[in-house]
């Protein structure tokens, strides 16, 4: 019986809806065309440009978009000649193919609009918070100012959007995200003469790709997860444009790559250590990871923990020192990354980080989204989008029983995949509920199921006779 072609049916649904996305996307591009032209004019033959000029997209685009349904092609290819090839030759060329498409489709339209912004201005063809914000707050950082004090009136964000646009006055993301670009700004600024945000993205999300596949046990397992998180069509639209939720993914899926590492070295204490420093780096970045330490916390004590929802008291202490033992360096980075920001001012990181979304600062975040503030604006809940509504009454009241259920499910079976799933879940429902559920969230929640379905050890289970889910080696 042939093999049914799952991951070549799965690519072919993201290529198209990779591609459909960038196109309905350069709509709201319209000097886009011109832009390119200036781009490319110099060594793209005139003729071919007019020839290929398109109302839907620009040249470079279509040219990128006909080089992945190619690349495409090609993948179809090989899975049908699979037997001919043998099982790891195939696995290679899918691979390599894989990889091509993601650098086409996602690489090589990142690279076209930071090309297109360096020839109209820093508030183009970019995102407002992720790129020009984050920008910004490296240049207040380097310059002995604290960015959550500073507006940024008098910047490139000024320029940006036409509504709505209070996070001219607060930047609601942690320091890390700055202090780590701040040496790539430096060595972009000597080696190019310029710097965009989005190089630190495009690398790290290089990264995430192939701890991804790592993290991956079976052939299948590693194209699946690669092809997911690569041509996620949110996620890789918010690499493109330069929101910061790649950035995010990368250093908690180090953290689960470093946690994998020590069990599978024998080395499950400093696995895990090393790993709860990158986590650490994540929650130091922005308040989505938080969402993951009652998971993370459970999964690191699963052996002492064992597979009841709540361990007899008599074991309590043995669970607080190896809690302690074990994720004490989360603890200790958010103190030496946060610490002196907050201290500095924490009036404004508070204000900046909590009340602007949560619509209780003096400039707010506007209530729009997918989530279940539409039924809020639907029903006239609130006179304007930046009213004030208590969003937190009804996260708390969905979010805490689902977080109980998780925890429940995820201490019968307390694998890394159930830890992503339930972070996944409980971050999804607070975001339902929450003020805004920003499209990018999708994107970056999505990444983290994909992620889940792969990492699940082989015969794992909760360190007390519970088995995981069996996966033959590769």
């Amino acid at each position: 019986m042939l093999k049914k072609p799952v991951d070549a049916v799965i690519l072919f649904v993201l290529v198209m809806a990779r591609v459909r996305i960038d196109t309905l996307a350069d709509l709201v591009l319209p000097q886009r065309h011109e832009d390119v032209r200036r781009l490319v004019g110099r060594w793209w033959p005139a003729t071919s440009l007019e020839l290929l000029a398109d109302w839907l997209s620009d040249p470079v685009t279509l040219t990128l978009i006909s080089l992945a349904f190619g690349l495409t092609v090609l993948y179809l290819v090989t899975d049908a000649a699979g037997d001919w090839l043998g099982e790891r030759r195939t696995f290679q060329i899918k691979l390599g193919l894989l990889y091509a498409i993601i650098v086409v489709l996602v690489f090589g339209k990142t690279f076209l609009l930071i090309g297109l912004r360096q020839i109209t201005g820093p508030a183009s063809y970019t995102h407002d918070g992720g790129v020009i914000q984050t920008e910004v707050t490296i240049e207040y950082f380097l310059a002995g100012k604290s960015p959550y004090l500073e507006d940024y009136i008098n910047t490139p964000m000024a320029e940006w959007g036409i509504e709505f646009r209070t996070a001219l006055y607060h930047y609601p993301y942690l320091p890390w995200t700055f202090i780590f670009s701040t040496p790539f700004y430096g060595l972009s600024r000597v080696a190019l003469g310029w710097f965009d945000e989005r190089l630190v993205y495009l690398l790290l999300f290089a990264l995430t790709l192939l701890l991804s596949q790592s993290l991956a046990r079976t052939s299948i397992d590693k194209l699946l997860v690669v092809m997911l998180i690569g041509l996620n069509p949110i996620l890789g639209s918010d690499i493109i444009f330069g929101q910061n939720d790649s950035f995010i993914l990368f250093w908690i899926v180090l953290g689960l790559w470093l946690l994998r590492w020590g069990r599978q070295t024998g080395r499950d204490r400093l696995g895990t250590l090393l790993g709860s420093t990158a986590y650490g780096l994540a929650c130091a970045s922005k308040p989505t990871a938080w969402f993951l330490a009652p998971f993370w916390l459970l999964y690191v004590v699963r052996h002492d923990w064992g597979d009841r929802f709540m361990p007899p008291p008599e074991r309590w202490p043995l669970l607080a020192k190896r809690l302690v033992q074990q994720t004490w360096p989360v603890v200790v980075v958010i103190v030496l990354v946060v610490g002196p920001w907050f201290v500095w001012s924490p009036g404004a990181m508070f204000d900046d980080i909590w009340r602007w979304s949560a619509g209780t600062a003096e400039q707010t975040y506007q209530i729009r989204g997918w989530g279940l503030s539409n039924f809020v604006l639907a029903f006239q809940l609130v006179p304007d989008r930046l009213a004030y509504w208590p969003f937190w009454l009804l996260e708390l009241i969905i979010a805490l029983p689902i977080l109980l259920l998780l925890l429940w499910r995820q201490s019968r079976q307390n694998t890394l995949g159930a830890m992503l799933y339930g972070y996944t879940a409980l971050l999804f429902a607070f975001f339902y509920t929450s003020r805004f559920l920003n499209e990018n969230y999708i994107g970056y929640l999505a990444a983290f199921l994909a992620l889940s379905l792969v990492v699940d050890e082989a015969g794992a289970g909760s360190g007390s006779g519970i088995p995981g889910r069996p996966r033959p080696a590769d």
